[in-house]
């Protein structure tokens, strides 16, 4: 069984972002997923100023935090990424949280929901350069891209989620044969 990550990325007071990363979190559970969601508010970790960069600490991070999420990291096969987009791009606490640490991300697939005007696909697309140029991370080619999603929850706070089933299936299913072929590959490689 994958054990899947869910990274949701923002930690603003009132976000909108769990609402996207529950559907996804239940979603990847009944597609037979082991699935946890990763709150960075769990991991306050500081703006990175370390002196050395993550890949020449070989996960022997000095900060207790960092080495907190660099082990919740460590035991996934493959992540989904819940992103704003703020100002045309993802969310600070995201990209601080993405380097702190460096060798746990690599050989994975990485799958990305998006919420926001334009349903985050600028954030989303630079989230995928930077997983797939540095971090050696597989990004899955469908995504979830949800536009203006605060008209999509009624006055019950039900999150209507019909205009983006299919795709979260797509992604979800492109994120299970990637994962298993890189797991594969991965322990040939330690092998």
């Amino acid at each position: 069984m994958l054990k899947i990550k869910v990274i949701l990325g923002s930690i603003r007071e009132g976000r909108f972002g769990e609402k996207p990363a529950n559907w996804i979190v239940e979603k990847a559970k009944a597609k037979g997923l082991d699935v946890e969601l990763l709150d960075l508010k769990n991991y306050p970790l500081p703006m990175f100023a370390e002196a050395q960069v993550p890949a020449m600490v070989s996960s022997n991070y000095p900060n207790e935090v960092a080495k907190k999420w660099a082990a919740k990291i460590g035991e996934a096969d493959g992540f989904i990424f819940v992103t704003p987009e703020y100002n045309h791009g993802y969310s600070s606490v995201l990209k601080n949280a993405i380097d702190f640490i460096f060798g746990e991300w690599n050989k994975k697939p990485a799958a990305f929901v998006g919420y926001g005007v334009n349903g985050a696909a600028r954030a989303v697309e630079q989230l995928k350069m930077v997983v797939n140029s540095n971090l050696q991370m597989i990004p899955v080619p469908m995504g979830v891209n949800i536009n203006s999603p605060w008209g999509l929850v009624n006055d019950q706070g039900i999150f209507d989620t019909s205009s983006f089933e299919k795709s979260g299936d797509v992604m979800l299913d492109q994120l299970i044969w990637l994962g298993d072929a890189l797991k594969e590959a991965r322990a040939k490689t330690v092998a």
